[in-house]
């Protein structure tokens, strides 16, 4: 449900804007014509779209585009022994999603998650976990790994630990994906944003290495049976992750280690596409095992900012007959000269201090672009995914960025990293443009 084509549903905005547009037609004759189009105004079909802040790269900041009470909802995911001194489940790079599964709605969810006694993901953590639900409000279960690994931690499909489980012919992990241990680290290997798609009746679960890898970047598992798995490494990934490396990351990763990180599955009828790290993507072969062979990875067409800054999470929706390009970008708060607060999508510099961890979206009439100018589509809700619901309902997903910026702050801390929802409003075939449901 994640790459359809939806048609547009007649609901009570739709009458309420037929009734008003007759009233108005009269109304505008008379000497009250400005009243009358205001009014028609406020009972179109679709939310406008806000003007941009000026220059482009600005960011906007206006509370409209928070997560709130209101249009927003932490999943109650069911809790893992881990979870329970904290009483929720600690998620970063939230994913959710919705797959008709024999003719019934499948909800499932799943993230980057720390082990106990850590405060982060980070120099190791032990794989990966995955949620399932009839219904978007819940009940949210673990999904039952049981009957794979007896005496496990239910819902883990994949770790790091798991590599005892390769046999001739069938890896479950690779060499590079396992963990280490170095002088300056301790124990060392982490996995991170994944994905879980539903594509020609099989799952797969498109994630990354972390930084503490011995290599770093995206990779893919194939589901041998359901949701819960046996899953196993696709063949392209055998030795490294997908792509060519290069230079990249921080100072301790291992020069030509580093790959294009924050993998993503994009389908579309029988095809699919891998969409790697902030501009790059490649279309899969058809046994889905790796992606085709190129030269140089393709680009997106896009609209950069100038300068540029350093955008992750890349994620492609499509919806109305047109294709969303999602970005992660820090909105950077200094002073102008004037002494006012400048918020902006600027690179790191002096005086700039990370504030929110935004969801900046282009749209397009194609997957590869060229793409629109960016927009910020929700404050504070980068390194998400666009969904649709059974129901036709639009929702991006959250977490609360707890490493810098607003979530970091320690009054706010206690309330980072969850798996967080918030409804989107779209503004129409004219408008074209998704955002964090706004107030009016």
């Amino acid at each position: 449900m994640n790459r359809s084509e939806h048609g547009i549903h007649v609901g009570r905005r739709t009458l309420l804007a037929g009734v008003a547009g007759s009233v108005g037609a009269a109304a505008l004759s008379t000497a009250a014509g400005q009243t009358a189009q205001a009014e028609a105004a406020s009972t179109q079909p679709y939310p406008p779209n806000w003007p941009d802040p000026s220059p482009y790269g600005l960011a906007d900041t206006r509370k409209d585009l928070w997560p709130r009470r209101d249009n927003s909802f932490i999943l109650p995911l069911e809790l893992r022994p881990r979870d329970k001194a904290l009483g929720r489940v600690w998620m970063r790079d939230t994913y959710v999603n919705c797959f008709v599964v024999n003719g019934r709605p499948l909800y499932v969810a799943t993230g980057t998650t720390r082990v106990p006694g850590l405060t982060a993901a980070a120099p190791w953590n032990d794989g990966l976990f995955v949620w399932t639900a009839r219904n978007l409000r819940g009940p949210w279960k673990l999904a039952d790994t049981t009957g794979i690994r007896p005496g496990a931690e239910r819902g883990k499909v994949w770790s790091p630990e798991f590599v005892d489980e390769n046999r001739p012919g069938r890896t479950v992990v690779a060499p590079w994906q396992t963990h280490w241990h170095d002088d300056q680290f301790g124990k060392r290997g982490n996995v991170w944003a994944p994905e879980l798609h539903y594509f020609r009746d099989k799952w797969y679960l498109v994630a990354c290495m972390g930084d503490h890898s011995r290599k770093v970047g995206s990779f893919m598992l194939v589901s041998e049976g359901g949701v819960e798995g046996p899953y196993r490494l696709v063949r392209g990934n055998l030795d490294k992750p997908f792509g060519d490396s290069f230079i990249g990351g921080p100072s301790f990763i291992e020069p030509g280690a580093y790959h294009h990180i924050d993998g993503s599955l994009y389908s579309e009828d029988d095809e699919a596409w891998l969409v790697l790290h902030n501009h790059v993507y490649a279309k899969f072969r058809d046994d889905m095992e790796d992606i085709v062979p190129t030269t140089n990875l393709p680009s997106f067409q896009q609209t950069p900012y100038n300068p540029e800054p350093y955008l992750e999470g890349a994620y492609v929706f499509k919806y109305g007959g047109k294709y969303y390009l999602l970005h992660a970008a820090w909105d950077r708060r200094s002073t102008n000269p004037d002494g006012s607060t400048r918020n902006a999508y600027d690179p790191p510099g002096p005086d700039r201090t990370q504030d929110q961890y935004d969801a900046v979206v282009a749209v397009a009439d194609r997957f590869e672009g060229p793409y629109s100018r960016r927009w910020t589509a929700g404050v504070g809700a980068g390194h998400n995914n666009f969904f649709e619901d059974h129901h036709g309902g639009l929702w991006a997903t959250f977490f609360r960025n707890p490493a810098f910026g607003y979530w970091a702050d320690p009054a706010r801390i206690a309330d980072a990293a969850v798996p967080g929802l918030v409804r989107l409003e779209w503004t129409g075939p004219a408008g074209n443009r998704l955002y964090a449901r706004r107030r009016n």
